[in-house]
C-alpha cells in the first residue's frame, strides 16, 4: 500500500507539470498563430508577383529563374529544438528524407535540435545548423538566411534550394510540406511567355530587387507556420498525457482502496475468529 501511495503521489507531481507545459503552450500557440495570420497574406501576394514575373520572356535566362542541370540541393529542414510534441519533428525529417534523391548530392541546413540528431544518424551532409531561435528573432534570422542562400545559390554551390517544413491548418490538423525556394516558381498558364505587363526599369531589376524580398518573407512564413505547428502539437500532446496521468492516478486509487479494504477485511476476520475462539473456549476452562 506504501507503494501505491508513493506511486500515486509522483504521478500526481509529474501532472502538475504536464498542466504547467499545456498552459505554456497554449500562450505561445496564441501568439505565434497571430503572427502567422500576419504574414500569410503578404506571402502570398509575393508569391503572385514572382510567378507573374516569371510568365515575362526574358526571365526565363535571369539567374533566380533560369533551370539547371542538376548536380547538387540544398534542404533547409525545420524541425523544434525540444522534444515533447508527438510525431512533430518525426514526420517532417521523414517527409524531407523521402523527398530526397539518392542520386543528387544533397546538402542539408538544419533549424533545430532535432532534426540535427535525426540526420546525423542518417549520416547526410548537414553543412550548417541554426539552433535556439528566439521568436523575437525570427523576422531577422529569416533575412539573414535568405542572403545566405541567395549567395550560395548564385555561386553555384548547389542547382535548386528546398525549405522542409510542417504547415499549419488547425490545432488538430499539420502537414509536412517540403517546398522549392530556388529557382523560383512561375506560373504556367496558356499566355505563358506573353504577359503584357511593363517592369521599371526593366524585368531584370525588378527581378533583383524582388527575390531577396519574396525569399525573407517565404522563410519567416514557413518559420511561423512551424512553429504555430510546433507549439499546437505540444499543447495536444501534453492534453493528452495530462489524461492519462489522471487516468492512472484513478487507476491506482482503486487499487489503493481496494487494497485497504481487503485489509480491513481481514482484520475484521481475525478478530471475529478469534472472538469466537474465546467464546468457544470460555465455558471448558469454567
Amino acid at each position: 500500500m506504501r507503494n501505491i501511495k508513493q506511486r500515486i503521489s509522483n504521478i500526481s507531481s509529474v501532472e502538475q507539470i504536464i498542466k504547467a507545459m499545456d498552459m505554456v503552450a497554449s500562450t505561445k500557440l496564441i501568439k505565434a498563430r497571430t503572427r502567422l495570420e500576419g504574414v500569410r497574406p503578404i506571402y502570398h501576394g509575393l508569391k503572385q508577383v514572382v510567378e507573374d514575373a516569371g510568365r515575362h520572356s526574358d526571365a526565363k535566362t535571369h539567374p533566380f529563374y533560369e533551370e539547371r542541370e542538376i548536380k547538387n540541393s540544398l534542404y533547409v529542414i525545420v524541425t523544434s529544438d525540444s522534444g515533447l510534441s508527438g510525431g512533430y519533428n518525426i514526420n517532417i525529417s521523414s517527409k524531407a528524407l523521402d523527398h530526397m534523391n539518392q542520386g543528387k548530392n544533397e546538402k542539408i541546413l538544419v533549424v533545430g535540435a532535432k532534426g540535427k540528431e535525426y540526420f546525423k544518424k542518417k549520416n547526410k551532409n548537414i553543412i550548417h545548423t541554426i539552433i535556439d531561435m528566439e521568436d523575437a528573432q525570427v523576422y531577422f534570422n529569416a533575412e539573414k538566411l535568405a542572403k545566405w542562400l541567395m549567395d550560395y545559390y548564385l555561386s553555384g554551390e548547389v542547382d535548386e534550394v528546398y525549405i522542409a517544413y510542417t504547415r499549419f491548418d488547425t490545432v488538430l490538423s499539420y502537414k509536412p510540406i517540403v517546398e522549392k525556394l530556388l529557382p523560383a516558381a512561375t506560373e504556367v498558364t496558356e499566355h505563358e511567355g506573353h504577359s503584357d505587363r511593363k517592369y521599371e526599369p526593366d524585368i531584370n531589376t525588378f527581378i533583383d530587387h524582388m527575390i531577396p524580398l519574396y525569399l525573407h518573407m517565404n522563410l519567416f512564413r514557413a518559420f511561423s507556420e512551424a512553429n504555430t505547428s510546433e507549439q499546437a502539437a505540444r499543447m495536444v500532446n501534453m492534453d493528452a498525457a495530462g489524461k492519462n496521468a489522471s487516468e492512472m492516478t484513478e487507476d491506482l486509487t482503486r487499487m489503493y482502496n481496494r487494497k485497504r479494504q481487503a485489509d480491513i477485511t481481514q482484520e475484521l476476520s481475525e478478530i471475529v475468529g478469534s472472538a469466537n475462539i474465546l467464546n468457544k473456549g470460555g465455558p471448558h476452562d469454567s
